[in-house]
């Protein structure tokens, strides 16, 4: 595995601080299930912390596979920090800033919130400062997040991840990009193929599709490479994004190849199959984990990781060289 890292500050460091330092200020990684079994994902016993809730609202659609890691990095946390654990999500704008209105009315010890469409969240997360609860980004918008009173963002820097996946293509050979946009308006996305046409030497074309609809955006992709023979690479940004987009370049006879953002099981599949080149892993399990995990320290002894600077997760190039140690991670779902 390939890591990328620019220019980081002292912050990009944290996440290996932060894990170390707790995995040995606590008894364990698990919750209260494994205090009567180890099964190999985490182990020991619950903090004696009082209880506290933590809400998290999101920004995704349905079927997207992603967010289902994360809920288990952030749960994972919740059970080792005696927290009761909130999940709700909406693709938009405005029902996602009614959620974190919710959240706010529940009177919740803290708040983990995505920017991907930021001005909708601005009046919602105001609110919750002035009623004290403190909020800690994720995933998308981490331009801001401090402007919004979060304490810090976790997450990868997109511009970045993109600039690195325009460097591994140049490096192949290609000449033109298709970079598949499957939520449109979401600013972390448009950043990633921003990321790919500045560092890639030929030419970079964003497609939108609609990634809640599989059928539609299958046939958006397809569509776009039986028009263009000339496209010889495809950029997902969605680990959903990428099957799809194998199955179009099959019915299209294109022989374009695919690339994607994120993982899964089926994506590291694809990878060992050779029918995805490379993916660019941003550890949505430590997204989850770590923002939680803030929470909760800061709350308890008023920790902010990174020193209010982002904490990156990614970005990490994947190849089919690293599917051997990783296998057995995103069977269980948690890489």
């Amino acid at each position: 595995m390939l890591t990328t890292r620019k220019a980081r500050t002292a912050a990009g460091s944290v996440v290996v601080v932060a894990v170390l330092a707790l995995t040995a200020g606590c008894s364990g990684s698990g919750g209260k299930d494994s205090e009567d079994k180890a099964d190999g994902k985490g182990g020991g016993k619950a903090v004696s912390t009082p209880r506290m809730k933590i809400a998290m609202v999101t920004h995704s659609g349905e079927g997207d596979t992603f967010w289902d890691i994360v809920r288990k990095g952030a749960q994972q946390a919740a059970d080792k920090d005696n927290v009761q654990f909130l999940y709700s999500n909406d693709k938009e704008a405005k029902g996602q800033a009614e959620l974190v209105q919710a959240a706010i009315d529940k009177k919740v010890d803290g708040i983990v919130v995505t920017l991907a469409k930021p001005e909708a969240m601005e009046s919602v997360l105001a609110k919750a400062k002035t009623a004290g609860i403190p909020v800690v980004s994720i995933n998308s918008g981490s331009q801001f997040s401090e402007k919004y009173g979060a304490l810090s963002h976790i997450g990868q820097e997109e511009g970045v991840a993109g600039e690195a996946v325009g460097t591994e293509l140049t490096k192949q050979g290609k000449k033109n990009v298709l970079c598949v946009i499957h939520e449109q308006g979401n600013v972390s996305l448009e950043q990633r193929c921003d990321g790919v046409r500045k560092t890639f030497k030929g030419d970079v074309e964003n497609l939108n599709v609609e990634g809640t609809n599989a059928p539609s955006a299958q046939s958006s992709i397809e569509a776009k490479l039986q028009a263009d023979k000339n496209i010889d690479a495809v950029v997902a940004l969605g680990a959903p994004i990428a099957a799809l987009a194998v199955k179009a370049k099959d019915d299209a006879g294109s022989k374009a190849e695919i690339s994607t953002f994120d993982l899964n099981a089926e994506v590291v599949r694809r990878l060992k199959a050779k029918e995805v080149t490379f993916a660019v892993d941003q550890q949505p399990y430590l997204q989850g984990y770590l923002a939680v995990d803030e929470l909760w320290l800061y709350k308890t002894n008023a920790n902010v990781l990174g020193g209010g600077e982002p904490v990156f997760t990614g970005p990490a190039i994947v190849t089919e060289k690293d599917v051997p140690r990783l296998e057995k991670y995103t069977a269980r779902g948690t890489r």
